[in-house]
C-alpha cells in the first residue's frame, strides 16, 4: 500500500466517506431497462430510463454536473442538478470518480446543442474503482501492458472492443453457415494419450489417477475422423489447441481452430466451403468483400490456385521424387540455412509461405500439389502418387486454412505413420480398419482469420489474454 499514487489515496478516502454514509460501495443487482446503444438509437425525449455503466468523464459546474456513462453498447451524457437530485444526493455524486460503475435513473432530453442526455433523479454506486484509468492508454510504450491488463485496454480503447465483437461475430457466422448445411457441432478430448493430428511439439502433463502421461491436443483431427467411422457424416469443432513452440506475431501457444469433416466430400469440396465461410463472414459482418489489411486491399472475390510442386521446381529445382537429403542439398545451394542436416516440415511450410506471400498480398491463394512427405494424413493424387490432394490457403500473405481429401486406407495410413518415424496411433488405425468413408477435412485458424478481417498485424490483438512472459 506504500507505493500507491496520490490519486489512489484520494479514491480510497472517498471509499471510506461512502462507507461512512452507510452505503456499501460494491453494490447489488440493479434493474436496467435498456442498453445505452438501444436507448440512443430509439431516442424518445421525456422517456424515463434506468441504465448502468462506467463513468468515463466528469465535469462539475457549481450546482450542476455532467458525466459520461458507458456500457458495452455505447456512451451517453448524464446531467445532474442539485435542484432535481436534492443536496444530499448531489453531495453523494461528488464522491464518485471516473472509473466508478454506477446505476442511474432519469429522464431523456436533449441539451441546447442537441446532445442526447439523461437528467438524473437517482444515482447508486455499484462498484468503486480504486485505481485511476490511464489517460492515454494508446500512448503506452510497453505494448505488453495492454495485453497483460486487457481489462483496462477494453475499458479505454473502443477499437479493441470492436475487434473482439468482430471475433465473436465471425465464430457465430461460421456456426450459422455450418449448421445450415447440416453439420453437427461436437466436442472431442483436449488431453490425448498420443500427440497427433498435426505437426507440432505438444505440452505434456500427467494424470495422477490413471498413472499415465497425457498431452494437450495439437489438433482434434483423429478424434473427429473416428466420428466419421461411427456414422456421423458432417461434424465440426471450434476447438482450442496447443503447441509448445515459439511465440510470434502469428503464433500463440494456445489457439482457436475450426475443424470440419464431411463424408463423401474431398479437397475440392473443402475449397468451396472455406471460400464461402470467408466471403460470407466478410460480407455479412463487414459489409464488403474487398477489405484493407496492413495497407493493402484484399479482393475476396478473386481466388487463385498455385502448385507447390511447380514452385519448388521453378525456384529450387526440387522434384516430388527427390528424397529429403536432396531437398537439403538443393535448398542450401539457394542459400537456405538449416540448424540440422534434416529438413523439417515446419521449415518447408515456412518456405511455402515465403514463396506465396507476394502472390497472396491482394487476393486469396490456394497452394495445391503438396509433397506426400509433408502430408501423412492426406490422400495421394491418382495421377501423381508423390503429391497429395491437399491445399493450404493464404490470405494477406498469412496461412489461414489447410485441407485435404482424407486418407481412409488403414494399410497406407500405418505405412505413413511408420515412415514419419513417430508413435503410431493404433486406435486410429483400428478405427480406419472398420471403414471410414472418403471425406474432406478442413482446418481454419480462427485467430488468423480474425486478424485479416480486423486489420490486425499481431495475433495478440485478437486474443483476449495472450500468453506473455512472466510479469516482473
Amino acid at each position: 500500500m506504500s507505493n500507491i499514487s496520490d490519486i489512489e489515496k484520494q479514491k480510497r478516502e472517498k471509499l471510506k466517506e461512502i462507507e461512512a454514509l452507510g452505503v456499501y460501495p460494491f453494490g447489488e443487482k440493479y434493474d436496467v431497462d435498456c442498453a445505452i446503444g438501444k436507448l440512443k438509437s430509439d431516442f424518445e425525449e421525456g422517456k424515463a430510463v434506468s441504465v448502468a455503466g462506467r463513468i468515463m468523464a466528469a465535469r462539475e459546474h457549481g450546482k450542476t454536473a455532467f458525466l459520461d456513462l458507458r456500457d458495452s453498447t455505447g456512451k451517453i451524457q448524464l446531467y445532474a442538478g442539485q435542484k432535481v437530485l436534492g443536496e444530499e444526493k448531489f453531495a453523494f455524486l461528488k464522491k464518485l470518480d471516473v472509473g466508478d460503475i454506477i446505476g442511474v435513473k432519469g429522464e431523456l432530453f436533449k441539451t441546447r446543442t442537441g446532445e442526447e442526455t439523461i437528467k438524473l433523479t437517482e444515482v447508486k454506486i455499484l462498484a468503486k474503482s480504486l485505481r485511476p484509468l490511464p489517460e492515454k492508454w494508446h500512448g503506452l510504450k510497453d505494448v505488453e501492458t495492454r495485453y497483460r491488463q486487457r481489462y483496462v485496454d477494453l475499458i479505454i480503447n473502443e477499437d479493441v472492443k470492436k475487434i473482439f465483437k468482430t471475433r465473436s461475430a465471425v465464430i457465430s457466422k461460421i456456426r450459422e453457415i455450418l449448421d445450415e448445411k447440416g453439420f453437427m457441432e461436437v466436442e472431442t478430448p483436449m488431453m490425448h494419450p498420443i500427440p497427433g493430428g498435426a505437426a507440432g511439439k505438444p505440452f505434456k502433463t500427467h494424470h495422477e489417477a490413471l498413472h499415465r502421461d497425457l498431452y494437450l491436443r495439437i489438433a482434434p483431427e483423429l478424434y473427429l475422423k473416428k466420428l466419421l467411422v461411427g456414422g456421423f457424416e458432417k461434424v465440426y469443432e471450434v476447438n482450442r489447441s496447443f503447441r509448445n513452440e515459439g511465440i510470434s506475431v502469428r503464433h500463440n501457444p494456445e489457439f482457436t481452430m475450426l475443424e470440419v469433416y464431411e463424408a463423401f466430400s474431398d479437397c475440392s469440396g473443402m475449397m468451396k466451403l472455406v471460400e464461402e465461410i470467408i466471403r460470407k463472414s466478410a460480407k455479412d459482418i463487414l459489409g464488403k468483400e474487398k477489405i484493407e489489411y496492413q495497407g493493402k486491399t484484399i479482393d475476396l472475390t478473386k481466388w487463385e490456385r498455385v502448385s507447390f510442386a511447380e514452385l519448388m521446381e521453378d525456384n529450387y529445382g526440387i522434384k516430388p521424387t527427390d528424397d529429403e537429403k536432396t531437398w537439403v542439398k538443393k535448398l542450401k545451394q539457394k542459400g537456405i540455412k538449416f540448424e540440422k542436416e534434416q529438413v523439417s516440415r515446419t521449415q518447408i511450410i515456412n518456405i511455402i509461405g515465403e514463396l506465396v506471400e507476394p502472390k497472396a498480398a491482394d487476393h486469396p491463394v490456394f497452394v495445391v500439389d503438396i509433397f506426400k512427405e509433408l502430408c501423412p494424413l492426406a490422400k495421394a493424387k491418382k495421377e501423381n502418387p508423390n503429391l497429395t490432394d491437399r491445399f493450404e490457403l493464404y490470405v494477406g500473405g498469412i496461412e489461414i486454412a489447410n485441407a485435404y481429401s482424407e486418407l481412409n486406407d488403414p494399410i497406407e495410413q500405418r505405412k505413413r505413420f511408420e515412415e514419419a518415424g513417430g508413435q503410431i496411433d493404433e486406435d486410429f488405425v483400428r478405427a480406419l480398419e472398420y471403414g471410414m468413408p472418403p471425406a474432406g477435412g478442413l482446418g481454419v485458424g480462427i485467430d488468423r482469420l480474425v486478424m485479416i478481417l480486423t486489420n490486425s498485424a499481431n495475433i495478440r490483438e485478437v486474443i483476449f489474454f495472450p500468453q506473455l512472459k512472466e510479469e516482473k
